[in-house]
């Protein structure tokens, strides 16, 4: 019987996923907003799926420019949860938190981002 290792940065980005979409549906139910928190519920689960696809990839190319696409809504999320926050939308622990988890998420995917980059530029051996 086989094991399959556990992708951190797939586990990460689904717990993320889940507690967005968690406060944003308090967000809405409470406070009737739905504009902000839409935005925040697509960038915030969109990491995640984009590194969902990004694990069946056909290339290091697809691989890579999936990876770019997560961090870019890793950073569209940081600015949401933070305009939310700003609103008075949020409490500040849930912010603190929220930003804590996205900022993890930016520093795996950079390192990610960084890693493939100099793996696609090594020349390939003909052995």
């Amino acid at each position: 019987m086989t094991f399959k290792k556990e992708n951190v940065l797939q586990t990460k980005s689904f717990a993320f996923a889940v507690k967005v979409v968690k406060l944003c549906i308090r967000i809405q139910k409470a406070e009737k907003e739905f504009v902000l928190t839409k935005q925040l519920m697509r960038s915030g689960t969109s990491v995640g799926a984009n590194i969902e696809e990004s694990i069946g990839g056909r290339s290091d190319k697809d691989l890579f420019h999936r990876i770019v696409i997560s961090y870019k809504e890793a950073r569209e999320s940081h600015y949401w949860i933070r305009l939310l926050f700003e609103a008075d939308l949020m409490e500040e622990n849930v912010k603190n938190n929220l930003l804590a988890d996205v900022d993890e998420l930016l520093r795996i995917l950079g390192a990610s981002k960084r890693t493939l980059k100099q793996n696609m530029n090594k020349p390939k051996s003909n052995i």
